[in-house]
């Protein structure tokens, strides 16, 4: 029954896409791209999905997605996951077999977009379509579409976010104290991430509103490798023993739901009052939402899985009858050789205050808002 139902929120967000024209907000405009556009190919094709790992709910419910949604839609689905334990090879031989297997369009959420470039040049020489899913893959002319939420937006919601819970949080008005994290170099998300709060966050650190009392401020020093809450724990208790043994940390740009609940742990361990300490997130992960709903972890980002799978169940579908895709940016996503079209979604803001609006479509999230209110 999880899958049928799976299957047909899949489907039902592809038709409401299709029927709305597919409109979005996003940097650039609508535009046709035609770099990438196939000649067509059966309506019963192999699709191949090769997704990171399962160490996030978002990868496990869009493996779900894909594989029902592709099927429903007469494809045949050959989703493959990258073990977590498991170094970037293994997702490199994962998409080499599906070029071997006869899959038309490749569907990708890399595990390190900068180690692709053999097996995309093999899927260009095949004439396969690739798709960048979340992702951005780099350094290679060989991805043809990227389909993700506007992640500068992101970013920038999520650095207004620590500013307003700082002032509705703390108690006291500026300077706040806080402390700055990012995502995994291997990511080329982190760093959109990163520098879309930056762009509103940089000028209140300038004017002595924020105070990064540990200095850590670049990219290269706040990051997070493998996105691994450990990594983020432990870097946190570094930063509460070397520098707020008696000052107070207000709060803490967080890039992701995983690292806030981790950051969380670190603060409560070290005796500080969570209570009035902001840190934000992304992914409407279940346990950050009811850590939200709790009073501790402040925001997250509800970047609804279901729309971005039914996105690329449709750009697939306009492939596979020999026409380009829509796109609506086509001018910010340059990954080092190209710039490359694509298709982005609007990220929503969710704090404990509008979490019953943001969630009216998500029944398990939805649930989870109720029960605390």
């Amino acid at each position: 029954m999880k899958r049928i139902a799976l299957a047909a929120a899949t489907v039902a967000a592809v038709t409401a896409l299709a029927l709305t024209g597919c409109s979005s907000s996003g940097r650039g405009g609508d535009a046709t791209a035609s770099a990438g556009a196939a000649a067509g190919f059966a309506a019963d094709a192999t699709i191949g999905i090769a997704l990171p790992d399962k160490t996030s709910e978002n990868w496990v419910l869009a493996g779900g997605l894909f594989e029902d949604g592709l099927k429903a839609a007469g494809f045949k689905a050959d989703v493959q996951y990258a073990p977590a334990s498991n170094t970037v090879a293994e997702q490199q031989n994962q998409i080499s077999a599906m070029i071997t297997n006869g899959a038309k369009v490749i569907v990708i959420g890399a595990k390190d977009g900068k180690q692709l470039g053999t097996q995309l040049q093999q899927a260009a020489d095949a004439g396969v379509t690739v798709i960048a899913y979340d992702r951005l893959i780099e350094n290679t002319p060989n991805v043809n579409y990227y389909v993700a939420f506007d992640n500068f937006k992101v970013g920038e919601l999520q650095g207004q976010a620590l500013l307003d819970g700082l002032e509705k949080r703390s108690g006291h008005g500026a300077p706040w104290n806080v402390e700055l994290f990012s995502g995994s170099p291997d990511d080329a998300n982190s760093a959109v991430f990163f520098n879309g709060a930056m762009k509103v966050l940089q000028p209140k650190i300038d004017d002595g509103t924020l105070k990064v009392v540990s200095g850590q401020t670049d990219i290269q020093q706040t990051a997070t490798q493998g996105w691994k809450a450990e990594n983020a724990q432990s870097r946190m208790d570094s930063l509460l023993a070397a520098n707020y043994t008696s000052a107070t940390i207000d709060g803490v740009l967080s890039p992701n739901d995983t690292l806030a609940r981790a950051i969380i742990t670190s603060v409560k361990q070290a005796g500080k009052n969570i209570s009035q300490f902001t840190v934000t997130g992304q992914d409407s992960e279940a346990e950050s939402v009811k850590s939200i709903m709790a009073g501790e972890q402040y925001s997250t980002i509800n970047k609804d899985t279901s729309l971005l799978v039914a996105q690329t169940i449709k750009m697939i579908q306009s492939l596979q009858k020999g026409e380009a895709p829509e796109v609506n940016d086509t001018t910010q996503y340059d990954n080092g050789v190209k710039v490359v079209p694509a298709y982005l979604l609007p990220p929503v803001i969710v704090t404990k205050e509008n979490a019953a609006e943001a969630y009216a479509n998500s029944p398990k999230l939805l649930e989870i808002v109720k029960a605390a209110q």
